[in-house]
């Protein structure tokens, strides 16, 4: 029977069910999972929000076959006040160091992006009183190594915080699922819109 979950990944977990180093993991989160559920994908231990874990490796392979093209969306807060000419270069492609070789990103989403309502980190993101933040959302069709910092950073705006807001169109909100560590069972018909 196929199981599908979903949880808000803290800030500092390791995407994984193994132990390694003094992250923490999946395992640590207050939720007993059957063995055979694991990850779709992957979020870097500093970056936090929705992961989708399930058994159904069909659902899998489709989420993480590149000609997919499935879609992620991410808050990302970063240094000084981005703006809409940073936002046209980020939606038209940006050239970013992969494996020590350069890539240009497929198109991608990217609009300006009132503070969103989101838990406190913790540890809080380092503010500096002379330098401001503000906040961008990116869509992405693809999921290179830490690609959206990778982005923000060409345009000159580095990632300070970085949530994962949805995944196609299953959003955090949907499911309240608004404070690290939560999760929530999925029924299939919750994912009917990922299998589009």
């Amino acid at each position: 029977m196929y199981r599908y979950f979903l949880i808000y990944k803290p800030f500092g977990m390791l995407s994984q069910f193994t132990k390694e180093g003094e992250h923490p993991t999946l395992a640590d989160l207050e939720y007993e999972f059957d063995k055979d559920i694991y990850p779709v994908g992957r979020l870097d231990a500093d970056s936090e929000g929705m992961l989708l874990l399930t058994n159904d490796n069909f659902l899998k392979t489709k989420l993480l076959d590149p000609k997919n093209k499935h879609s992620k969306t991410y808050y990302s807060q970063v240094e000084g006040d981005i703006d809409e000419p940073a936002c046209v270069m980020l939606r038209k492609g940006v050239s970013i160091s992969i494996n020590g070789k350069r890539y240009k990103t497929l198109p991608a989403g990217a609009e300006l992006l009132p503070e969103p309502t989101l838990p406190e980190r913790n540890p809080p993101v380092r503010f500096r009183k002379n330098i401001p933040t503000s906040w961008v959302a990116l869509t992405l069709h693809e999921g290179k190594n830490r690609q959206v910092r990778k982005m923000t950073a060409a345009v000159g705006f580095p990632t300070l915080r970085l949530v994962r807001w949805s995944i196609g169109a299953i959003r955090l909100s949907d499911f309240d699922l608004l404070l690290p560590g939560m999760v929530v069972e999925l029924r299939k018909a919750d994912i009917a819109a990922l299998y589009r």
